[in-house]
């Protein structure tokens, strides 16, 4: 039995312990309180303005409180994600050296100091790298992986280390060859995708069940993205609709996620039912993207009053990206309806307008300056992104690639084919399809040859054909000077390196 002074001393290491894994709790000046967490959760929805708020209020009542300059980088984060603005990304950009000096200033005993300097590096070097900023993405990534590693050390039992350092991982394991994987391979930083997915899928389970719980849509949030745009995990939409189910319905952040993991993933008709049910109102930021994401999965039904959703986002869009692939849409609507003249005219706003920041916009310039494409294959394309995977074989069913006159519609035609047939399981047509998108196509400008092989080799993998399936991703690899070659060739040695485990 425990003596009077040693259970004194027991109940005193509880205490202090249980204040150390308490995200609300009190570390001096780091004080995640009841109004911290609002504004948290306000964030989160994308109230921004009420987020603002409530933060001018927390500086006002507790002034010392670090917390604050955390908040405050979460609310520029997503100002920035939803506005798109480089002139915005330029002004507030100095605002996180002041950030971090204000934290660096505070208590060092606190599992949040650095942690919070970590979350700001991390939200910043995401930001930078929409706008090219790569070599500075990468110095902020390589201090916040730092930063987290330690407190890790410090504070294992603070959970909130995992979010970034799973984010970290992913996005470091996934890394193409280039400027930002050249920059951080000099700072000696390597991820493990695997890794980090784990590491992101544990805190989507157990922070629920924890006192971590105010910090589950953020995980989801990140989590989401990663599986369906960085890693494009054949589970992605049943997973985010899974762990995004228990998000209130008032945050708009929740349908995004799912809308856009809807649409990136075939599911067309409860993308638009999302969408058009999402909340609104002043107490929302403006998130212009959502009239593109609407404009997009409208087209992939062929629906064509996809339109005048394109033209709302040109009229409410203050950023820079996008406006090359909208009017690229929009060059489509036109083409589907029989209108050239339009065609050609959106056409001529998609070299003239706009920026080259983002991959959509680069890709809507290469197609700017390629010849028109076959009505067939365009509909077979939208409809195939759509889902619509019957209705998609049915029209190139139609057609005889012999006649197409170019070999660049020759290796589109197969590309497509072996796309859709491969949706629908029937490997065998899937292979052979993809077999001649690559003999068209290999000697090509366009990603169809690359990602026919890429492809063949997810096949083989799930056949557990070895062989064949190293053979199909180091031809992935192997072929160079064609589009989305950085995102290609970090999906075949992601599937080289699955294979070898």
């Amino acid at each position: 039995m425990l003596s009077k002074s040693s259970f004194t001393l027991l109940f005193k290491y509880v205490l202090v312990s249980a204040f150390l894994l308490l995200p609300g709790s009190v570390f001096a000046n780091f004080d995640f309180n009841a109004n911290c967490l609002k504004a948290y959760q306000l964030i989160f929805e994308l109230k921004l303005t009420g987020a603002r708020q409530l933060i001018s209020a927390e500086k006002r009542i507790h002034p010392k409180n670090a917390i604050v300059p955390l908040l405050e980088n979460y609310v520029d984060y997503f100002y920035l994600i939803t506005s798109e603005s480089k002139t915005d990304f330029d002004r507030l950009s100095a605002e996180k050296s002041r950030r971090i000096d204000q934290i660096e200033d505070e208590d060092k005993n606190s599992p949040y100091y650095l942690y919070a300097q970590a979350e700001i590096n991390l939200q910043w070097a995401l930001l930078r790298s929409r706008y090219g900023e790569f070599f500075t993405a990468a110095r902020e990534i390589k201090k916040a992986n730092s930063q987290l590693q330690e407190n890790s050390k410090k504070y294992p039992g603070f959970h909130l280390n995992g979010k970034g350092l799973g984010l970290i991982n992913i996005f470091l394991g996934n890394l193409p060859d280039g400027v930002l994987k050249t920059a951080l391979s000099a700072f000696g930083i390597k991820g493990d995708v695997q890794k980090g997915l784990a590491m992101l899928d544990k805190l989507a389970q157990n922070l629920p069940k924890s006192s971590y719980e105010p910090f589950y849509e953020e995980v989801v949030f990140y989590y989401a993205f990663v599986l369906s745009d960085v890693v494009h995990a054949d589970d992605a939409y049943i997973k985010t609709m899974k762990y995004t189910a228990r998000i209130a319905d008032s945050s708009l952040l929740k349908a995004y996620l799912q809308a856009y993991v809807c649409a990136r993933n075939g599911h067309t008709e409860e993308a638009i039912s999302i969408l058009n049910d999402r909340p609104t109102g002043d107490a929302y930021q403006p998130f212009p993207y959502l009239e593109l994401l609407m404009g997009t999965a409208k087209l992939n039904k062929l629906d064509y009053s996809a339109e005048a959703n394109f033209k709302r986002f040109l009229q409410l869009n203050k950023g820079v990206n996008y406006i090359k692939d909208v009017n690229l849409h929009l060059a489509w609507v036109a083409l589907l309806n029989g209108d050239t003249g339009s065609y050609r005219g959106y056409m001529t706003k998609v070299q003239r307008a706009g920026y080259n920041y983002g991959e959509r916009d680069k890709q809507a310039m290469n197609e700017a300056a390629a010849s028109a494409p076959y009505a067939s294959l365009l509909k077979a394309r939208l409809l195939f992104d759509g889902g619509y995977y019957t209705k998609a074989l049915n029209i190139l069913s139609a057609e005889r690639p012999s006649l197409y006159p170019a070999t660049k519609d020759k290796a589109e035609y197969y590309y497509r084919s072996g796309r859709i047939n491969d949706a629908l399981r029937n490997d065998n047509d899937a292979l052979r399809d993809y077999q001649q998108a690559i003999n068209y196509g290999k000697n090509l400008k366009y990603y169809y040859a690359a990602t026919a092989a890429l492809n063949m080799g997810k096949i083989y993998a799930v056949k557990n054909n070895i062989v064949n399936a190293k053979k199909c991703f180091n031809i992935a690899i192997n072929m160079k000077n064609h589009e989305y070659e950085n995102s290609i060739e970090a999906q075949a040695r992601d599937g080289l390196r699955k294979l070898a485990d």
